[in-house]
């Protein structure tokens, strides 16, 4: 395995995602190669890289521009700033703090400018842009974040501290967390919020349920599987959550799986089922076959773009192809072989840990 250690500090950390599609296209460019001593084809690899962050040791999956010829690395800022980016990721993950992008869901649920924002927390102008960015937050700046996620909080803030924001700013904003609090849509995400954790963790993954990936995978598999069956589903996304665990660091969907009796099965996920219905995304149709009963999964939109990432579908694919010829029993005795489930109880949760003992060639 080859490795190289860096330190990521906050600058080093900014990272546009254009820029780095823009750095993939690159492999098929000319670059001076000091080895060859000439210019060069140029491919890029993966690798396992450590990055040094805030004095503790990340380790990811690095792409690295090489020589095509010698294999010589070849220097490219912008595919590093994408490795330090995924190193100061996972130390996020590892010490429960918010990430970019859940920073920037939080802001604009409330409508919020970057500048206003900060103005509300009584923060540097350019401490939420550096956040969204990539740069690491402190512990106390995380925790505020988390407190006001909820628009309740949000309420008892405004009305307890002096901020920077004009009057009219905050009797807007009072108006957004109102109709936040009123919304159907927020109060069953509310509940969401009780059952399913969004603070990453083991037993999830180190990564906070997401309902959005989950529908995607979902209809991913309803699609490419004729006839799906509703254990089967079951089965796939573990085993896809498990390998991108064991392959990345974390999981796609954020989902805790209980051993049970057929295998192991996302916790709540009849309630999960009963929003993506609600939500015109997928249902369960029961077919009968003289006393045979089956549940079969009925895709109801096509899967989004964008949602699964370019890593997550090469998963999903790798994981439909091991399995489609096996059939809901099948697979479900396949799963019991697993050393997760071996070693654990009915009911219990099957940590993350045990992905890296899954073999699937």
């Amino acid at each position: 395995m080859s490795e190289r250690k860096k330190s990521a500090s906050p600058v080093s950390t900014r990272f546009y995602e254009d820029d780095y599609s823009q750095a993939k296209e690159m492999m098929t460019m000319m670059n001076y190669c000091e080895a060859c001593g000439r210019e060069a084809d140029t491919k890029i690899i993966s690798r396992k890289e450590v990055f040094k962050v805030y004095g503790e040791d990340i380790e990811v999956n690095a792409e690295v521009m090489v020589c095509s010829k010698c294999g010589e690395e070849l220097c490219n800022e912008k595919l590093d700033s994408a490795s330090l980016v995924e190193a100061c990721n996972e130390y996020r993950r590892r010490h429960k703090l918010l990430l970019p992008e859940e920073i920037t869901k939080i802001r604009k649920q409330y409508g919020l400018s970057q500048r206003s924002f900060a103005k509300l927390l009584n923060w540097g102008d350019k401490t939420i842009r550096r956040y969204e960015k990539g740069e690491v937050q402190d512990r106390v700046h995380n925790s505020l974040l988390l407190f006001l996620r909820k628009p309740e909080n949000m309420r008892t803030y405004l009305t307890e501290n002096e901020v920077a924001l004009e009057e009219k700013q905050i009797v807007r904003l009072l108006k957004t967390v109102e109709k936040l609090e009123q919304d159907a849509d927020y109060r069953v995400g509310r509940n969401f919020d009780l059952l399913f954790s969004r603070i990453p963790c083991e037993e999830n993954g180190f990564k906070g349920f997401d309902y959005e990936k989950l529908c995607a995978m979902v209809l991913f598999f309803a699609h490419k599987s004729t006839g799906l069956l509703k254990t089967k589903l079951m089965k796939l996304l573990n085993y896809s959550d498990m390998i991108f665990y064991k392959e990345n660091g974390s999981s796609i969907t954020g989902l805790k799986y209980a051993h049970l009796p057929y295998g192991p099965v996302p916790e709540h996920f009849d309630m999960i089922l009963g929003m993506m219905a609600a939500d015109h995304i997928a249902h369960i149709e029961v077919l009968y076959d003289n006393l045979y009963e089956s549940h079969q999964v009925i895709p109801e939109c096509e899967v989004p773009e964008d949602t699964l990432s370019d890593k997550e579908i090469e998963v999903l694919t790798r994981i439909y192809e091991k399995f489609k010829n096996l059939g809901s029993a099948e697979i479900s005795n396949y799963s019991h072989n697993e050393t997760g489930y071996k070693a654990t109880k009915p009911g219990q949760i099957i940590s993350y840990a045990y992905a890296t003992d899954i073999n699937l060639d």
